[in-house]
């Protein structure tokens, strides 16, 4: 399948909607500042309480005649700009392709040669957010602002997260046997000379909250943490280096892989040594699980990182740790991730950073195609496969007019073998004007030694927004379903010329705008999609596990300063109170029952309208996939009203399990 690359044809359709969006674009961004200026978030409330003579408040009142002005003066020309844009639409290709050249050995390409499907198995990180990038006058209705700016610091936040450093721990303790069998295949564990994952029996994995003591360049220790390096620069200490920590035991029990002297040559294959703006080598190895919540931040740290005072060192391989640049100050605690079910098989947690080493990213809501294009530049810093302005606009493809695309965005490591967008036909209302749908991709990511290829199909998808209309989102799941048929039965390859495929995972992932605990939502909580794909953090209609927690915050304290950082906002979510102060909870369609008189009284985990399925059936004969780790994630905290949740999954031959 070719992939379309520019959202035009030819050349001269391009240049004609070029010239109809310059006629259309000082109108359309004089309409939206007009309308910002009289929706202030509440972050600006705030600074208009605190500051009686803010200047804000005297730039609405000079400025509003001069927008109001130059807007009715530029009527004309966009008049004249949407008679030109509008026939354009109809042959105006669903989405655009963008691939960042020159990966070296990162690429798609060298990950492809990694795995041919054989050893214990392989994991794939997927993870899923609502961004709110919309025009800013309408994401201010969701009190956020700001939205080009937003879109920047966001992609830088994910591509940090996904290619930190990763922080190796080992648990010196031959008497602990609190941790399962099951979750051996998740820890960390060190490398060999020869660059193999070695066991190491008590090694667990947690996110740690890492701080750098200060340079004297004025940011702030906790911003770096949250953040990552500012854009442009190099890491704090050299991503080439990691710490290595011994959690003690008993004298004399350290396991001969975790030696300090190889601690400059081990951790280098989080942001190995890569600049800022290219992709790190992340390549894994036959049977590497991957780390989910790979230790960088978080509240319920197992360790403290500092400066060394002199900081100086090598960087040689099997250089002493006296030459190592940090030093473990302090242990703060040593506890495995929480399996609070009892039949639970895979970690869970509430995480400070995108997971490392993540694989695939599907976002909705990216709707402003100027942010769009300024996420898509951050996250090609880490991700080599980009899809964005995915959707259509005008009267073609859908019933009504179209003024938004469909929101969606995907990012890969992967290359990407096909792809198909549709759009649900019976949006109402408000919904009605963006071209919401689902976005179905096929990925390759890997090949057999008989060159047969293995695939995985990813499905992203944005439901009907409005509460009321529980209907419309049980036809548009009925739609997803077939539309998902129709995609894998086109796609599949059976014959002579092409080998038939190996397919390893199968993944519905987006905001469905339905929660699994609102009585009002009984209809899609029992909709067949869930027998057909698994949610791993529901047991049922109606009831969610109880780790489970709601992806959508209570809007009205987006800026409190309990959640405004990655860390506070962590440390809020992990107790019930936190939770019910602010998580969105269901409401009711009774008449004075409100969410805020409402809180009280529930005792779940708040709304949880972000989902990531996966298939158990469908799949290559004698291959399955199973959870390994699911983390809800507070790194974009202040910056949109959802939590990210992230995913990953362990594909592996039944046949090799036995």
């Amino acid at each position: 399948m070719v992939l379309y690359t520019a959202p035009f044809p030819n050349s001269c359709l391009s240049a004609l909607h070029a010239v109809s969006w310059a006629l259309i674009f000082p109108c359309y961004w004089l309409a939206d500042r007009l309308v910002a200026s009289f929706i202030p978030t509440t972050y600006e409330k705030r600074q208009r309480a605190d500051d009686p003579c803010y200047l804000q408040l005297l730039c609405t009142v000079l400025f509003t005649p001069v927008y109001l002005a130059l807007l009715v003066a530029s009527l004309p020309f966009a008049f004249v700009g949407f008679l030109l844009w509008s026939p354009l639409q109809s042959v105006r290709r669903p989405y655009i392709y963008s691939r960042l050249e020159d990966k070296g050995l990162a690429g798609g390409a060298a990950l492809l040669s990694e795995w041919k499907g054989t050893g214990p198995g392989k994991s794939f990180c997927f993870a899923t957010a609502n961004l709110c990038l919309l025009p800013d006058s309408l994401a201010r209705l969701n009190n956020v602002f700001n939205t080009q700016a937003r879109a920047k610091e966001i992609g830088q936040r994910i591509r940090n997260g996904a290619s930190r450093p990763q922080i190796k721990i080992y648990i010196d303790s031959p008497t602990n046997t609190s941790i399962s069998a099951a979750s051996f295949s998740s820890l960390v564990s060190p490398q060999g000379s020869d660059g193999v994952a070695k066991a190491v029996p008590g090694s667990i994995k947690r996110t740690a909250s890492v701080e750098y003591k200060g340079d004297g360049s004025g940011r702030h220790p906790s911003d770096e943490a949250a953040n990552g390096p500012a854009a442009g620069e190099p890491a704090e200490g050299s991503l080439e280096d990691a710490c290595i920590v011994r959690i003690g035991g008993e004298e004399g029990s350290r396991p001969p892989e975790a030696d300090d002297s190889v601690a400059g040559g081990q951790a280098r294959n989080g942001a190995g040594g890569a600049p800022q703006g290219q992709t790190p080598n992340h390549s894994q190895r036959d049977g590497d699980s991957g780390s989910l919540g790979s230790p960088s931040a978080s509240r319920e740290s197992l360790v403290k990182v500092r400066a060394a005072a002199d900081g100086g060192g090598s960087g040689e391989p099997g250089a002493t740790n006296s030459k190592f640049p940090y030093k473990a100050s302090g242990v703060k605690k040593a506890a495995a991730r929480k399996r609070r079910h009892p039949d639970e098989a895979f970690d869970h947690e509430v995480s400070a950073f995108f997971p490392a080493n993540l694989d695939f990213l599907c976002l909705q809501e990216v709707f402003d195609k100027r942010a769009a294009a300024k996420l898509k530049d951050q996250l090609h810093g880490y991700f080599e496969y980009i899809l964005y302005d995915v959707g259509v606009y005008g009267c073609q493809g859908c019933c009504s007019f179209k003024c938004l695309n469909s929101g969606l965005f995907f990012a890969s490591r992967y290359p990407i073998m096909d792809v198909a967008y549709h759009c649900y036909p019976n949006g109402r209302r408000s919904d009605g004007l963006a071209s919401k749908g689902a976005l179905f991709l096929k990925v390759q990511v890997g090949s057999t030694p008989q060159d047969q290829r293995i695939v995985g199909y990813i499905s992203c998808t944005h439901l009907h927004a409005l509460p009321e209309d529980s209907a419309i989102r049980c036809e548009q799941l009925d739609l997803l379903q077939d539309w998902l048929a129709d995609f894998r039965k086109s796609t599949s390859s059976s014959s002579t010329a092409n080998p038939e495929e190996l397919v390893v995972f199968d993944v519905i992932c987006g905001d469905f705008n339905f929660d699994n605990c609102s009585s009002d939502d009984k209809l899609e909580q029992q909709h067949s999609l869930f027998t057909h794909y698994k949610d791993p953090c529901r047991l049922g209609p109606g009831e969610e596990k109880s780790w489970a927690i709601g992806t959508m915050l209570d809007t009205d304290n987006l800026y409190d300063e309990e959640v405004c950082t990655p860390d506070n906002l962590q440390k809020v979510l992990e107790s019930e109170e936190g939770r019910r102060e602010y998580l969105a909870f269901p409401t009711s369609k009774s008449p004075g029952a409100g969410q805020k008189g409402r809180k009280d009284l529930l005792k779940g985990n708040g709304r949880r309208i972000d989902y990531m399925l996966y298939a158990e059936e469908g799949l290559c004969p004698d291959w399955k996939a199973e959870v390994e780790e699911f983390s809800f994630i507070t790194q974009l905290s202040g910056l949109t009203d959802h939590l990210p949740v992230a995913m990953r999954l362990m594909v592996s031959a039944g046949e090799e399990e036995a």
